[in-house]
């Protein structure tokens, strides 16, 4: 079967959750995770190298002439970004890469990587979505009030994505968004050098040898 390793683009509003799913999967199942860098101050117990990178404006830009990010994106004032030699490497590896980014990196992920899965977390209702922000306690009013008109923006790029996963119960999404993966190692169309051999094989044993 099919060795190489799968991109999955997960997104998804501010506060539906994708960041807990994301953990989830890499402990449960063992998936690799590509760290973005950003210009955003860290949050309370964020690392360093471990959820971001965390940059200067100047160092971010400096990635960006250099072309050692695969995308790039500003978002409610802050660059995002996902570093292009440890996705390359891993998916060499045979190893399933998970890319935690806004909508509109992927989409272009979704140009230069045509295989890549695009996953959008949502939350039950937009109800649920706000009282999310405001229990995580780490913005003021002004910024949840932007962050839930920019999940409004956000919406209409919805349909672009290959799989919709609600973020009710965070075990039931993590195992949904798992098997949505190894169904698609499954399909035909990315096991083609596979079935190849096999016929091959079936084919000396037709003539009885």
């Amino acid at each position: 079967m099919n060795k190489q390793g799968l991109l999955i683009v997960i997104s998804g509003f501010s506060g539906a959750g994708k960041g807990t799913v994301v953990k989830e999967l890499v402990a449960k199942h063992d998936y690799k995770i590509s760290v973005s860098a950003t210009t955003r101050k860290p949050r309370a117990l964020e690392v360093h190298g471990q959820e971001y990178f965390f940059l200067t404006r100047d160092e971010f830009e400096s990635m960006i002439k250099g072309s050692q990010l695969i995308e790039w994106a500003e978002y409610v004032g802050n660059y995002y970004g996902t570093p292009k030699e440890y996705v390359i490497n891993e998916l060499k590896a045979s190893n399933n890469v998970i890319l935690e980014i806004e909508i509109q990196g992927a989409l272009k992920i979704k140009e230069q990587f045509p295989e890549a899965i695009l996953l959008f977390i949502v939350p039950p209702s937009a109800k649920c979505l706000k009282k999310r922000l405001v229990d995580r306690g780490t913005e003021d009013a002004t910024t949840i009030a932007k962050r839930m008109a920019r999940a409004y923006e956000e919406a209409v790029y919805m349909k672009d994505y290959d799989y919709i996963v609600m973020n009710d119960q965070l075990d039931k999404c993590v195992e949904t968004v798992n098997s949505i993966v190894i169904s698609e190692k499954a399909r035909t169309k990315r096991n083609e050098a596979f079935l190849e051999e096999i016929k091959k094989e079936l084919m000396v044993f037709s003539k009885g040898e």
